[in-house]
């Protein structure tokens, strides 16, 4: 059975790399029905494997943006990033209460595997090129409070502490 619960930073599986899909079997169906449930209980966008402890290079996005109401990629890869950036908000279901201005490429293109096996690449920007970058930040350990300005990190200091203190009460408790 496949854990629900979404991985708070600074848990350490956040900061693992994910291994590859060998294989799309049940388990891996499964586990996309699930992230897909998650994701949609916590009122997000984006979810990956890692954030409910799986370590397997999966996401899944879920915008009213050119019909990817819900998308699921196993082993995504970004082919192209454009030299062109735009910041934007961001936040993520692992770092909850926390949003920070990012900046990243606004327009990439993505190859990977659906659910069904077939080959895709895509070719997107705006808000769901940023998110397919989020997650795949999130299959290589990284989050996005990473990828913060000085001034955007000192601004959430403070939160970012009050975070890691909560966990480690938290895991008093238990």
């Amino acid at each position: 059975m496949i854990d629900k619960k979404i991985r708070i930073y600074p848990d350490p599986v956040l900061r693992k790399v994910a291994v590859e899909v060998e294989e799309i079997d049940g388990y891996i169906k499964e586990l996309i029905s699930v992230m897909f449930e998650v994701m949609k209980a916590g009122n997000g966008i984006g979810l990956a494997a890692p954030q409910i402890g799986v370590d397997k290079r999966v996401i899944v996005v879920s915008i009213d943006e050119k019909g990817f109401e819900r998308l699921a990629l196993i082993n995504p890869v970004i082919d192209y990033f454009s030299d062109k950036l735009s910041t934007m908000e961001e936040g993520c279901l692992s770092v909850p209460g926390i949003r920070a201005d990012v900046k990243r490429p606004s327009k990439i293109v993505v190859s990977g595997i659906t659910r069904s096996g077939r080959k895709v690449s895509i070719e997107t920007g705006g808000l769901l090129a940023r998110v397919i970058q989020h997650e795949i930040d999130h299959l290589n350990g990284v989050l996005f409070i990473d990828k913060l300005s000085e001034k955007e990190k000192r601004k959430i200091s403070k939160d970012l502490d009050e975070l890691v203190n909560s966990q480690k009460i938290g895991e008093n408790l238990t």
